[in-house]
């Protein structure tokens, strides 16, 4: 992917990434993503659910929604999300960082039309929890009235990892003061449900997902 002005990375410069391979794995394995938008002036940023299918990020939303009514008719928007992976403890608090992988999407969202809807919905219930679709009650003509969707196409996006050790001052390293990185994973609570994206407690990324199986 070419970065242009707009989601090239000017600060850390050698931290961006433009590849659609490191864009896709952070926007999968998310489980939240930010919406930020702006309404008569007003900026505002929403935590919402996301699901990304190919060239294609689904957000959703309710039909009572304001920020889906004001984004429905091709507002611009920026979608981002972070994923945290350990704090980076140096031996001055001014090199102080955190490990993370991050996402920055911008673009013009759609309001994804009925026979689309259904197959968003199971992308973002998928998400989730891989396996619920079929597991769980699908939804009603009246449920799926209630909720609408934005689509939101993968063209001007750029990606930012940290990742490694504290990069202390030279004339610090003799400080008798522990650095190192404490790494920092989401994690679940067990449960009687098998979810599925998680391993060895920790939550991780799910297979992309794609459409309903017939």
């Amino acid at each position: 992917m070419r970065p242009d002005k707009r989601i090239r990375i000017t600060r850390e410069p050698q931290r961006g990434r433009y590849d659609r391979e490191t864009i896709d794995a952070i926007l999968d394995e998310a489980l939240l993503c930010h919406l930020g938008f702006e309404v008569d002036g007003q900026p505002y940023v929403i935590p919402t659910l996301h699901a990304r299918v190919g060239d294609t990020v689904y957000v959703h939303g309710s039909a009572a929604s304001r920020m889906l009514r004001q984004l429905a008719g091709g507002v611009r928007v920026c979608l981002t999300v972070t994923l945290f992976d350990g704090l980076v403890l140096a031996r001055s608090v001014f090199n102080h960082s955190v490990n993370y992988r991050s996402v920055v999407l911008l673009g013009a969202a759609r309001l994804v039309p009925d026979e689309e809807k259904l197959a968003a919905l199971h992308a973002l219930t998928e998400q989730l929890a891989p396996g619920r679709w079929e597991e769980a009650r699908q939804p009603t003509a009246k449920e799926l009235k209630a909720t609408w969707i934005l689509a939101l196409p993968i063209e001007e996006a750029s990606a930012k990892v940290r990742s490694g050790p504290p990069e202390d001052d030279p004339e610090d390293e003799h400080l008798p003061v522990w650095a190192g990185v404490v790494p920092v994973h989401l994690t679940a609570e067990s449960s009687d449900y098998d979810w599925r994206r998680v391993h060895a407690g920790r939550v991780v990324g799910p297979k992309p997902p794609t459409t309903i199986e017939s």
